[in-house]
């Protein structure tokens, strides 16, 4: 019960800012430091004004996760994270992309190593997640934040966060598949692959993190010119039109 209260008072004097030597002598001063900066960086990232920024000039992150399941809640981990920057309709070439193996600390299912290609030995000795989940804030910035059926990604990168950090995801995630709906109406499919295909995007690597991120961000870039057409042209505007779908 003691250590239990000391614990909790750790964590109290941790949440009022800073990292206090008690904190990083009990979680080491690394992680300490991976979760300081995650928490600082969580920090006013819904900035309103983003929603009325052109699309043209818009800044994104497109991003995707691998993971060991689908129940963060149930032991569930991340295994790999993959992202691509794009200002509007272009991708950032220059230091523009991020990918990370994660060691989940758990073994990879057999079904899961066939479907990504991620075995337990390559994550052995790949970095935790509070390290890697840093270097993914730090890349994605307080970009907007896009993925193709991002209920899934939104849900375990927010796991992730309030686990290691006890924050919430504060970022603006955007659905490609949300869009999608809306602009091809009608379709009897409306997962990454057929929408690969039908928009004539070559299929790299499926479920590989970073691949799925760039072929994600082609879509994107599809949809984007094809908003812009339709005189949608503020992030605002696409809400609204998405509201309504």
């Amino acid at each position: 019960m003691k250590e239990y209260k000391g614990i909790g008072r750790m964590w109290h004097l941790y949440k009022l800012g800073g990292v206090t030597p008690a904190i990083a002598s009990m979680l080491g001063s690394q992680k300490a430091q991976h979760m300081a900066y995650i928490r600082h960086a969580n920090r006013h990232l819904r900035n309103p004004s983003m929603l009325d920024m052109p699309l043209a000039e818009l800044e994104a992150a497109v991003f995707d996760l691998e993971t060991t399941g689908f129940h963060p809640g149930s032991g569930d981990e991340i295994i790999s994270f993959g992202a691509v920057l794009m200002r509007g309709e272009k991708a950032i070439e220059e230091g523009g992309s991020f990918y990370s193996l994660v060691n989940p600390g758990r073994a990879i299912p057999e079904h899961i190593q066939q479907l990504t290609g991620i075995t337990d030995d390559m994550v052995k000795e790949a970095p935790p997640l509070v390290e890697v989940l840093r270097q993914f804030m730090a890349f994605v910035g307080k970009r907007l934040l896009i993925a193709h059926a991002s209920g899934h990604d939104k849900k375990f990168l927010d796991a992730a966060l309030w686990r290691t950090s006890r924050v919430n995801l504060n970022h603006r995630v955007l659905d490609t598949m949300m869009v999608a709906k809306w602009l091809e109406p009608g379709r009897e499919d409306y997962g990454l692959d057929g929408l690969l295909s039908s928009n004539g995007i070559h299929l790299r690597r499926r479920h590989h993190a970073l691949d799925d991120a760039l072929m994600t961000g082609k879509l994107w870039e599809i949809y984007l010119k094809r908003m812009l057409e339709r005189q949608v042209t503020t992030l605002g505007d696409l809400y609204a039109y998405l509201s309504q779908h």
